[in-house]
């Protein structure tokens, strides 16, 4: 059950909940391409926008936290370079980026695209074009890795004796 806003007393805008959820899996995903994938979308993407840059590309690091087991105590693992950038199109669209790595080049295009996205007249031009082709590939390493697994996959069984 949604809480209702308590100002006003009206449920959320739930068309913005999704626009929200889409926009995250967006930006995953463009976190998690390569800068080579940036570099060719950008390079066949028609009618480049203007770019302004608001903010970096810059480098820094953000601490790591892990739990054994996944539910014990948290501990510091150790740090892990995080690259961000913000941009502005011509048109006002403003978009965000941040990846794991040092790569600018990489995170000031997944700004670029972050911000393309959200103007709806080409959020589906990304999607074919930028992100469905980064979530292929991701999904077939992600089937290379299991079949790998599975091929060494041991089944264990015991054999009863017929002596007692």
């Amino acid at each position: 059950m949604r809480n209702a806003n308590l100002k006003t007393g009206k449920e959320p805008d739930v068309t913005a909940e999704i626009a929200d959820s889409s926009r995250k899996a967006a930006m995953a995903l463009l976190a998690q391409a390569t800068v080579q994938e940036m570099r060719q979308f950008w390079e066949r993407w028609e009618n480049k926008p203007a770019v302004e840059t608001l903010r970096g590309p810059e480098t820094g690091l953000v601490m790591v936290r892990g739990r054994i087991g996944g539910g014990g105590a948290a501990f510091n693992l150790g740090e892990a370079s995080v690259t961000r950038a913000t941009i502005r199109l011509d048109n006002g669209a403003v978009g965000h980026a941040y990846a794991l790595g040092r790569s600018s080049e990489k995170v000031k295009l997944a700004a670029v695209f972050d911000a393309i996205w959200q103007e709806p007249a080409h959020r589906q031009a990304v999607e074919d074009n930028v992100l469905a082709p980064i979530a292929q590939r991701l999904n077939e390493g992600l089937e290379l890795k299991r079949a790998e697994t599975a091929a060494t996959k041991v089944d264990f069984f015991t054999m009863v004796r017929g002596d007692d």
